[in-house]
């Protein structure tokens, strides 16, 4: 299955985002589909790594990503509009209709004893709520892989974390198109109240000068 990606503000032509692909491959693509000026944005980013613990210990280290001091309103405004590309078709929820008959056909591979059809449609209903964050393909590919690889039913909590790792490069270019967002709005936040700052002492200045205030 193929998603038609629209084309990004200034960007080459619209790309075609293939599920089917590795990460690496598909974010390759996502990004060499934005404006040139994002993608330098990006590439100019800082990466920091820490290592990330649970109670089953270990885990791999989480990064954190934080845009470069050049980001502007311009880059803002293209990173905002890229975002909401992002998370309207290739990161857009799955629809509930699929998500459901999704669900029931994988657990219709693990039976479990004593279940009726009605408590298993109410489990479905649970699967769809605790997965309906997810896109559709990560959805799909979560539970491909889980028929291929795996004796035994499914958690919905095994069911999350795949569907997170399928998605995580996605995701992560949607935060860090959000951290530019960010980053801009709190220098323009800066750059006004630095505007304020001076403008107030000037004033006080006016106010202090010899003459003023008799």
């Amino acid at each position: 299955m193929s998603t038609n990606i629209a084309t990004f503000p200034g960007c080459r032509p619209p790309v075609t985002f293939d599920p089917s692909l590795p990460g690496p491959d598909r974010h390759a693509a996502l990004v060499a589909a934005l404006p040139a000026p994002l993608q330098e944005v990006l590439a100019a980013g800082r990466v920091e790594r820490r290592p990330r613990f649970s109670d089953d210990g270990f885990e791999g280290l989480a990064e954190t990503w934080s845009p470069p001091a050049t980001v502007t309103s311009q880059h803002a405004a293209l990173a905002q509009r890229a975002l909401d590309d992002l998370t309207g078709t290739a990161l857009a929820p799955a629809s509930t209709d699929h998500l459901l008959a999704r669900v029931l056909a994988l657990l219709s591979h693990f039976p479990a004893k004593g279940m009726t059809p009605d408590v298993e449609r109410l489990v479905a209903l649970d699967w769809a709520d605790d997965l309906g964050e997810y896109p559709a393909w990560a959805i799909d590919a979560a539970a491909r892989q889980w028929r291929r690889t795996r004796k035994w039913r499914p958690s919905i909590a095994e069911m999350r974390a795949m569907c997170d790792d399928i998605c995580r490069q996605e995701r992560a270019l949607a935060e860090r198109l959000q951290a530019v967002v960010l980053r801009a709005g709190q220098q323009d936040r800066a750059r006004v109240g630095l505007i304020k700052a001076i403008a107030a002492e000037a004033i006080q200045r006016m106010d202090r000068a010899p003459g003023r205030g008799v």
